[in-house]
């Protein structure tokens, strides 16, 4: 997915927020990126999940939390020239369901399982 197609949150933005994003998009996360546009975190579900703990165990006010309080900041990578096999075997040996592509420090866009399979697809057996 090219960056200009994805969804991407800063992490000075508002969690409540976020999270709504996540719901209407029907997304599972979102890259998070700074003011130079770098990635600097993700922001998934499960992390999100995190909001129900601080409210009902910690007693923490939530309304004023941030993307950064709780976006995940080891982020999966792969390069613009990571090519189909290498990205499955990725898939393989990771529960991460999308890899950002970065080029020097910079979001470039997302490649997913299911765009992994739909490439997979295209290639003959003879290439493999």
């Amino acid at each position: 997915v090219p960056l200009n197609h994805m969804i991407t949150f800063k992490p000075e933005q508002n969690i409540q927020e976020a999270i709504a994003i996540i719901l209407e998009k029907r997304i599972s996360g979102a890259h998070v990126l700074d003011e130079h546009r770098h990635l600097v975190g993700n922001l998934s579900e499960k992390d999100c999940l995190r909001i129900i703990v601080d409210k009902a165990y910690h007693n923490l006010p939530v309304e004023d939390r941030k993307v950064s309080d709780y976006m995940s900041t080891k982020v999966y990578t792969f390069s613009p020239t990571t090519n189909v096999v290498e990205a499955a075997i990725e898939f393989l040996c990771s529960p991460i369901r999308r890899f950002a592509v970065v080029q020097i420090e910079t979001l470039i866009g997302e490649i997913s399982r299911r765009e992994i399979l739909r490439a997979a697809q295209n290639i003959k057996s003879t290439t493999w």
